[in-house]
């Protein structure tokens, strides 16, 4: 074998069709994401892109959508204790689980129902 896989280049969620105004709130107003443009030859399918750092999170629209319960991605955060404090003041409820070792970690979901994960490692 002549490869390596070297990272993640984005993660990508889904949401129902013609909720574009939603996901921009949520993912730049509650998660701090900044919206970027998305590519010509894209843009005529809907949905939007999202970047914090190196992390790019894509929210494409599903005439059928069904919310990913147990699939999800695990954003690492520095200080997750004032993240925690940050979505209290947006009026948005998570879960803690402190069954992962060596980590601190809560649960949320997206205005659509989708999974995210956000941890701190000890």
């Amino acid at each position: 074998m002549n490869f390596i896989f070297k990272s993640i280049d984005h993660y990508q969620l889904a949401s129902p069709k013609n909720t574009e105004d939603q996901s921009r709130k949520f993912f730049t107003e509650v998660l701090m994401f900044r919206e970027v443009k998305k590519p010509p030859s894209l843009s005529s399918n809907g949905g939007l892109w999202f970047e914090s750092g190196s992390i790019k999170i894509h929210v494409g629209t599903e005439d059928h959508f069904i919310p990913a319960k147990k699939a999800h991605p695990a954003l690492e955060v520095e200080n997750l204790n004032e993240f925690k404090q940050h979505l209290m003041t947006k009026h948005i409820s998570f879960t803690e689980d402190g069954r992962l070792p060596g980590a601190n970690r809560i649960y949320l979901s997206d205005p659509f129902g989708n999974r995210i994960e956000i941890l701190e490692w000890k």
